[in-house]
């Protein structure tokens, strides 16, 4: 029987889903802070701001950042846990092959 690796094994994916989960959590409060950032430019470089204006800046900036942090903190679970190195490179012999 084979050793269960990377997010194979129940405790590591645990851990890994843990500490993903305290990243996102971290960084919404840091896309909160970059959309009250983001209004407060807007209302000191155009003045008031109509209601519809401030929803979609407050969509828009939060969940364009949200995406961001979602996406490198994935790339970043999947590197520390070791789940990149199990992935097989089918094309390695081809290469080898070509040169």
């Amino acid at each position: 029987m084979t050793r269960k690796q990377a997010l194979d094994d129940p405790q590591i994916a645990a851990t890994a889903w843990a500490r993903f989960r305290r990243i996102m959590a971290w960084m919404a409060l840091g896309g909160a802070l970059c959309v009250g950032l983001a209004l407060l430019f807007l209302h000191w470089w155009a003045g008031r701001l109509p209601i519809h204006m401030v929803i979609a800046t407050i969509l828009g900036v939060w969940l364009t950042f949200m995406l961001g942090t979602g996406l490198m903190a994935l790339t970043f679970l999947s590197s520390g846990t070791g789940h990149d190195e199990q992935v097989m490179d089918r094309l390695k012999d081809e290469a080898a092959l070509d040169d």
